[in-house]
């Protein structure tokens, strides 16, 4: 059994220079692909920031990339903050190798494992001496020389920047929930929108603004835009939602799921004199997003 470790969140290009050794390597020796992840994320545990952490994937969104990429099986272990103390040989003699067996370990190279927190030559030497074979992954930078990381990824959200997100992670960002009723506002300027509650309170928002996006639900694509954000125009308030305007699109989807994919930020969010003057700015956004 070969195995990989660690949180992967975004399952991003670099992580897939480790993934893609993994699978490779596993195939090679007749042996099977494993992945050894952790739910909640350690910094919900520990307390190390989290009021700001944001997810790039869910728990499930997670399995089902490395699915995709066609490793074998994916062991999701609690994190607890007795789990967090185990130093990294006793992760890997109690869990790689007591608990799965492990007879290889791919490595990228940040990883950083256990309580002491080793980092890829000290994780190396350690399971070498616990009898492993270790595979080294190389590293992974964006064509301007960038080091592709979750953090990277996490700015250029924050930013709006999704095509450059995308590119670091190899497939455009979404997010899925659950349709909610809002205050059809939109209806009444012919821009009725769908406004969704996301399933993971912790996965990530791009920055607030109106995006070109493919909204997906009841089996079919559309393509349409969304506006994340306070709703300055209509709305006193601070709470930020997420509202899609689906095109082509009028059936009643409350309470059903909805997976919106961002392609392209469009402009920032701002606020408008008159309804009819967003219903204009609404217009010019539609034949944006319909251009490309």
């Amino acid at each position: 059994m070969v195995v990989a470790t660690g949180f992967f969140d975004g399952v991003h290009l670099g992580h897939r220079l480790v993934l893609d050794r993994l699978v490779g390597e596993a195939r090679r020796r007749g042996e099977e692909s494993v992945v050894v992840t952790f739910w909640p994320h350690p910094r919900n545990v520990l307390q190390d920031d989290a009021r700001n952490l944001r997810l790039l994937t869910t728990l499930s969104e997670k399995k089902e990339i490395l699915r995709r990429i066609h490793v074998d099986r994916v062991e999701v272990l609690p994190f607890t903050k007795e789990f967090s103390r185990l130093s990294a040989r006793e992760y890997i003699s109690d869990y790689i190798i007591g608990r799965l067996g492990g007879t290889a370990v791919v490595i990228g190279y940040d990883n950083r494992v256990g309580g002491d927190r080793l980092g890829p030559d000290g994780f190396a030497s350690v399971a070498s001496s616990l009898g492993l074979d270790v595979i080294r992954a190389d590293r992974a930078d964006t064509p301007g020389g960038v080091v592709i990381s979750s953090t990277k990824i996490r700015e250029a959200l924050a930013e709006g920047k999704v095509e450059a997100a995308s590119a670091m992670l190899g497939y455009d960002y979404s997010v899925l929930g659950v349709v909610v009723a809002g205050n059809r506002l939109g209806r009444t300027i012919g821009f009725p929108t769908a406004n969704i509650k996301l399933y993971e309170p912790l996965k990530m928002l791009p920055g607030n603004g109106v995006y070109s996006v493919e909204a997906e639900t009841l089996g079919r694509r559309f393509r349409g835009m969304c506006n994340i954000g306070v709703r300055p125009t209509v709305n006193a308030g601070n709470d930020t939602t997420v509202e899609t305007n689906i095109f082509g699109f009028d059936e009643d989807i409350y309470g059903l799921d909805l997976k919106v994919t961002f392609l392209r930020k469009i402009r920032q969010e701002r606020r408008f004199e008159s309804l009819d003057a967003l219903k204009a700015q609404l217009e010019r956004d539609k034949a944006d997003c319909m251009d490309n």
